[in-house]
């Protein structure tokens, strides 16, 4: 009789944890630890949490090369990522979110970086190809993204970090940006502050219309004028966004009020406005969107409000998961909403 991967294992004596070794440590047959692993309807609920507790004890990682030659599936799901999103600090909370959603479920998180010069179709191809996951998370969507359409073209489960405008209907867990963009436009109003400027995402990404929309309703809304600033955006690096912020602080008719769209670019912003020699919350007013709390504690006179990355993940590690099960993308198309300082 063939033995199975897991079973050579203990043969060979490696000390890699096994389906035997939960079954010696719980008592209960191999069969019974494998079916409470796969949360079988016919396995109780206390049995189940027993043999997860004891696998998670003890580090046990089903063998994917035996799992893929019985399902078909690799029990992977792969999150692809831009090197940009590490420069702006969202790859740690969002990582640490999906992976709160797969600790209770057979799936593995693997991060496919990439770089924004590159093509961003090549590790959405790569995937395709390979078979290398299970189901895919993309980000830094573009209003008519090539890697939505590819995915539904092969049918493959995917959820997106960000919206399009394709009039595709696929799973997404998105931002508010353009209530952002508004309510950050509505608080420097109520400070008198009149001509504003706005440190804009990339005009290539979605984003950027939502938080432009927002940014120029607001401003009509409640009577303010915009100072134009589209020499540098959020995926410039900080030195360039504070060179390019100290040139328009030079200008006589230099805005009294900024919103960032970002936590690191509002740094770059403040340093440049204090340059210039003027007080931030006196002379000048910055409101501004970060993934953390780190503005709000180390300069409160910035007016923050927080976008819930570690949420974020949780939300598109759950859409993903459901789309691998056949659940219906209409379903699971989430947007959160801005925090204002103070809470969490």
């Amino acid at each position: 009789m063939n033995k199975s991967n897991e079973e050579q294992g203990d043969a060979a004596g490696t000390e890699r944890p096994t389906l035997k070794t939960i079954a010696f440590m719980t008592g209960l047959g191999v069969t019974t630890v494998s079916r409470a692993l796969k949360d079988a309807p016919d396995i109780g609920h206390d049995t189940k949490e027993r043999v997860r507790l004891v696998a998670r004890q003890i580090g046990y990682q089903p063998n994917r090369a035996g799992v893929r030659l019985r399902t078909g599936k690799t029990n992977v799901i792969s999150l692809v990522l831009s090197l940009e999103e590490e420069i702006m600090g969202l790859t740690s909370p969002l990582v640490v979110g999906i992976s709160e959603v797969l600790a209770s479920t057979q799936y593995h998180l693997v991060v496919t970086p990439y770089r924004t010069a590159a093509n961003p179709l090549d590790p959405i191809r790569y995937i395709l190809d390979t078979g290398a996951a299970d189901g895919v998370i993309i980000s830094r969507t573009e209003p008519k993204d090539p890697r939505v359409a590819l995915l539904m073209e092969r049918h493959f489960p995917f959820v997106t970090h960000g919206r399009t405008v394709m009039g595709l209907e696929h799973a997404f867990h998105d931002f508010d940006n353009e209530r952002f963009a508004y309510e950050a436009v509505r608080r420097l109003v109520e400070r008198g502050r009149r001509h504003l400027m706005l440190l804009e995402p990339p005009p290539n990404l979605t984003f950027n219309i939502h938080m432009r929309t927002g940014f120029e309703r607001a401003v009509h809304d409640f009577g303010a004028s915009i100072f134009p600033f589209s020499e540098v955006n959020l995926d410039s690096s900080l030195p360039q966004i504070r060179a390019a912020c100290e040139k328009v602080m030079q200008s006589p008719a230099a805005p009294d009020g900024i919103v960032s769209g970002s936590g690191s670019g509002a740094v770059a912003l403040i340093a440049a406005v204090e340059a210039s020699g003027r007080v931030l919350g006196r002379d000048i007013d910055i409101a501004s969107k970060e993934p953390s709390t780190f503005l709000q504690w180390l300069r409160p006179e910035v007016m923050t409000v927080r976008e819930d990355i570690r949420l974020a993940g949780r939300e598109l590690a759950k859409a993903v998961i459901a789309r691998i099960d056949g659940r219906p993308a209409s379903e699971l198309q989430t947007l959160s909403a801005p925090i204002p300082t103070g809470e969490v």
